[in-house]
């Protein structure tokens, strides 16, 4: 049983015997002596998908989730799912579209180093890498010299999302962004 203190973005603790996952984690420490440090924690129903904010004390102690973490692999859309594929025994696994609708935006066939949450072999959620490589499909032409300005414009990318990208870059040129807040990284 892990302490709130313990916790880290991704881990998946049973509240009311339901499995959430964590998405963000913000400590607070009180200016007053003796008081603990508060936790204060954003998880996501792994079932329904629905928000839920908790406070802790750094000592409190919460229910692991009995799920297992297993590297798969993107392989297609079907119909209203998205397939993923083991990496050590190829058997394939599915996942409703609209349970993963915030992050589709980052898949591209054959994407390895995610990982899927599996409960009683469902998969109940995907972890992504932190960043990924996606080409820019459509921007405004590249302007030489923007490079000592920090100004960015539209980008368009592969999978349909769009992100701010720095103004020296081209159409057909392939990025990294991070998949935590979708911003521009660098060149990949």
């Amino acid at each position: 049983m892990p302490k709130a203190s313990e916790l880290k973005r991704g881990s998946v603790v049973e509240i009311n015997e339901v499995p959430h996952i964590v998405k963000q984690i913000e400590a607070k420490s009180p200016s007053s002596r003796g008081a603990s440090t508060l936790y204060k924690i954003r998880f996501n129903n792994l079932k329904t998908g629905q928000k839920l904010d908790e406070s802790f004390k750094s000592d409190d102690f919460l229910k692991e989730a009995d799920c297992v973490r297993t590297k798969v692999q993107f392989s297609y859309i079907d119909d209203t799912s998205h397939v993923f594929m083991n990496m050590e025994d190829y058997s394939q696994y599915s996942i409703d579209t609209v349970d993963i609708e915030d992050q589709i935006g980052y898949l591209t066939e054959g994407l390895e180093g995610i990982v899927a949450l599996l409960s009683d072999e469902s998969v109940l959620a995907i972890e992504l890498p932190n960043s990924v490589n996606l080409e820019i499909k459509e921007t405004a032409p590249g302007i030489k010299g923007a490079t000592a300005t920090g100004r960015t414009k539209p980008a368009a990318l592969s999978t349909g999302i769009e992100v701010q990208v720095p103004e020296y870059l081209e159409s057909g040129e392939v990025i990294k962004i991070n998949t935590i807040t979708g911003k521009f990284i660098s060149r990949a």
